[in-house]
């Protein structure tokens, strides 16, 4: 048993820290969500679709965000139609956990860890908001292909660019990186 413990050692640490500090991450943000009401909206999705509706207006967009207080989610208007409903899930912040969860399992340095998750997770942030908006005028301009933009084209995005920081992350920064460099 201990000769397997050996041999598996990367891997079994791996595992600890990426499911350790996912569920650390998961239960701190289920804390937060617990501390609204069941049909308000988080403050960090108001803030997304916040960011979303402003840089729509950027590209001189007519964009504006309704939220009502019998609604749990956020109405994303696009000339003046409602396009989208926004709602937790949105915010990305699952997928900002998920992110973390892997740098840290793949852990380098101190310093080169917390600049690449703040760095990595200010990208995702970024590019969220902007798929969000692109989505908006997407389904303003294709109505039909909502399902397949919004189920299919855009989640392979986010996740797409959370894999290339990954790669990045363990080619580049990662301890495992330093270690096959040097063999």
């Amino acid at each position: 048993m201990k000769k397997y413990f050996i041999q598996y050692k990367p891997f079994l640490l791996f595992l600890a820290k990426f499911f350790l500090t996912y569920i650390i991450l998961a239960f701190i943000y289920q804390g937060f969500l617990e501390s609204y009401e069941e049909d308000n909206i988080d403050s960090i999705t108001e803030f997304v679709a916040e960011n979303t509706k402003q840089l729509l207006i950027l590209f001189n967009a007519d964009a504006d965000i309704l939220k009502f207080d019998s609604e749990p989610f956020i109405r994303l208007m696009y000339n003046q139609q409602y396009v989208a409903k926004m709602i937790e899930g949105c915010n990305a912040i699952s997928i900002i956990i998920l992110f973390i969860s892997f740098v840290v399992s793949f852990s380098g340095r101190i310093k080169s860890t917390v600049f690449f998750i703040l760095g990595g997770s200010l990208i995702i942030y970024i590019l969220n908001v902007a798929r969000i908006a692109i989505l908006c005028v997407l389904i303003y301009l294709f109505p039909k292909q909502q399902t397949l933009l919004h189920g299919v084209f855009f989640p392979l995005f986010i996740y797409g660019v959370v894999f290339i920081l990954w790669v990045i992350w363990v080619n580049k920064f990662s301890l495992y990186a330093k270690n096959t460099t040097d063999s």
